[in-house]
């Protein structure tokens, strides 16, 4: 089979190697659609995978063509969403169901070969089957909208009615769609590009505001929010950029006694001024983090929920998709998000129909 190899940090090789051998409980995924992560993009380029080679990319559908001593249900055949992490299911966190916190876990793309390739061999546990309609391009955003919803639910939802949110990459929308289910009245987005609030206008509804975040004619992203809420502040920041910068201005711009929840990978050390830390003290902030996405085969984890609120038309996912290529061209994928030559929001590779 075809697949993209990591060799070495920006070693990406797209090369012949053996089809991938089953173990029990294990089926063979033949890979139809994966999306590019931020995260693939530092796997590649700078900070490596765990070992290797590796085949990165945990974001990806497929239908299932193989299993090996399998029970239950015959997968054989399906179309599937693919949850990339592989819990222990041994550890405390498991034994409570909260396997995205496991201590010992596995993981697709980055911890062991994922979805860069024809061909992925995936536990059953993994696995979550699709529904008629929802195609393997929206299937393969599983993943991103998972972590999205993860994000919110840590909110305390009750009286928050105005949210701002850091950050308009592909989960960034997501959660201001998610928010928009949850009946959130009024969320202040911000991002670095007016097509963020192009992707806006197709999938929001008109309680949002965009703030351009990159303009230097306007006030300061805190100014604009202090004054949107007439200086009282929003009950809730969500952070999915994940700088210093972007922490102190959700602790000025959130109101007291507010929510803050942390969501994006930060790139360096995460420092704030003592005024700012003192906010939380003076101001009792609820400071949370999310990590991940919950799956647990249950109607109401973040994957089944997921899938639900898109097969029922109150979550858009293919209208965030910008760039849909052939598989052989994941190396023109990659150098679009690390480049950033041209505007883009979910780049993705896809296996053509035969």
């Amino acid at each position: 089979m075809k697949a993209y190899v990591l060799e070495g940090i920006n070693q990406l090789e797209y090369k012949e190697i053996d089809v991938p051998s089953l173990s029990a409980g294990y089926v063979l995924v033949e890979v139809r659609a994966a999306g590019i992560c931020n995260s693939d993009i530092a796997r590649v380029f700078t900070t490596g995978t765990y070992h290797f080679p590796t085949i990165p990319g945990h974001e990806f559908s497929g239908k299932v063509v193989e299993a090996f001593d399998v029970s239950g249900t015959p997968w054989i055949g399906k179309r599937v969403g693919v949850f990339p992490l592989i819990p222990c299911q041994i550890c405390a966190s498991c034994q409570e169901q909260s396997y995205e916190m496991c201590s010992n876990y596995n993981y697709l793309g980055s911890r062991c070969d994922g979805g860069f390739a024809e061909y992925v061999a995936v536990p059953v546990w993994n696995l979550i089957e699709l529904p008629e309609g929802v195609s393997y391009q929206e299937a393969a955003m599983l993943e991103p909208a998972s972590v999205a919803l993860h994000a919110v639910r840590r909110l305390v939802m009750d009286d928050v009615s105005s949210v701002a949110l850091f950050g308009l990459g592909t989960i960034g929308i997501i959660i201001a769609q998610w928010l928009h289910i949850y009946g959130v009245k009024t969320v202040i987005t911000t991002g670095h590009s007016d097509k963020h609030g192009e992707i806006m206008k197709q999938v929001a509804s008109d309680t949002y505001i965009y703030l351009d975040a990159s303009s230097d004619e306007k006030k300061s992203i805190v100014d604009e929010v202090l004054h949107l809420t007439n200086e009282i502040g929003v009950d809730a920041v969500l952070d999915c950029v994940a700088t210093s910068e972007s922490l102190i201005d959700a602790l000025a711009c959130v109101k007291t006694g507010g929510q803050i929840v942390v969501v994006g990978n930060p790139k360096g050390d995460i420092e704030i001024d003592k005024n700012s830390y003192w906010k939380i003290l003076r101001k009792q902030i609820r400071l949370t983090g999310t990590w991940n996405s919950s799956f647990t085969h249950s109607e109401k984890d973040d994957w089944n929920t997921v899938l639900k609120e898109n097969a029922n038309g109150n979550l858009h996912l293919k209208e965030l998709i910008t760039h849909e290529l052939d598989f052989e061209q994941l190396h023109h994928g990659l150098a679009i998000m690390k480049n950033k030559s041209e505007y883009r929001n979910k780049v993705m590779i896809c296996k053509k129909d035969e």
